[in-house]
Order: C-alpha cells, then sequence, then structure tokens
C-alpha cells in the first residue's frame, strides 16, 4: 500500500453508512507519517463520512488500483488534530487547507498493514 500512495494526492475511502449500512466512497486527501494515514473530515466532526467510521471503525484506503481493508481510528485530541492538520498545511499548502478546511476538530488515524491486491 505505501508503494500506491507515492507521489499520491488523494485516496478514496469507503466507509459503511451508520443508517443504511451500504458501502459509501470519498475521494479524499491525506497525509503518511510512518505507518499510518492521516485523513481530516472537511466539515470536521460534522462530516457524514467522519460519523460513519465513529459508527463502524473499518475503512477501505484505494490508491493506484491497490486498496486495503484495516481500522479506523478516530483522534479528537487537539494537540495531535493540530499535528495532522499541520502535515496537511505542509503537503497541500496553507491556503488550500484553510479554504477547504473550515472545521478543523477531528482526525482519522488508519493504520497501513499488508495490502491485498
Amino acid at each position: 500500500m505505501r508503494e500506491a500512495l507515492d507521489g499520491a494526492s488523494e485516496v478514496e475511502i469507503t466507509v459503511t453508512g451508520r443508517k443504511t449500512g451500504r458501502q459509501i466512497s470519498h475521494p479524499v486527501w491525506f497525509v503518511q507519517e510512518e505507518d499510518s494515514v492521516f485523513l481530516v473530515p472537511i466539515t470536521g466532526s460534522d462530516s457524514d463520512w467522519y460519523k460513519n467510521v465513529r459508527r463502524t471503525p473499518m475503512i477501505q484506503v484505494a490508491s493506484n488500483g491497490t486498496a486495503l481493508s484495516t481500522s479506523a481510528t478516530p483522534i479528537t485530541d487537539a494537540d495531535r488534530v493540530h499535528h495532522v492538520v499541520e502535515m496537511f498545511r505542509d503537503k497541500y499548502g496553507a491556503d488550500q487547507v484553510e479554504a477547504h478546511y473550515p472545521k478543523r476538530d477531528v482526525a482519522v488515524q488508519v493504520a497501513l498493514g499488508e495490502s491485498r491486491p
């Protein structure tokens, strides 16, 4: 999975709808640090996909033809969220983060493990 993320600006996540139980996919920006991918919901804790992850903490991340199903861990600690947002600023530019992420109160950590074809 790490190789599939190299050079990618976004990944596609698939989460389970908390009301419908259906699989719902979204393209999202991400940053990678060590053995994890970090996501920031555009509307923070109000984002539907974030609420879905809180209900069912399994997520699929796909990039460049490689997909990984793994656990997702919501991050609510302000210092950790700030660290993730700073990584987003470094990757995408502070102006883009300010423009596209009006509410930055949560993040999500996705553990990278062995990928499946």
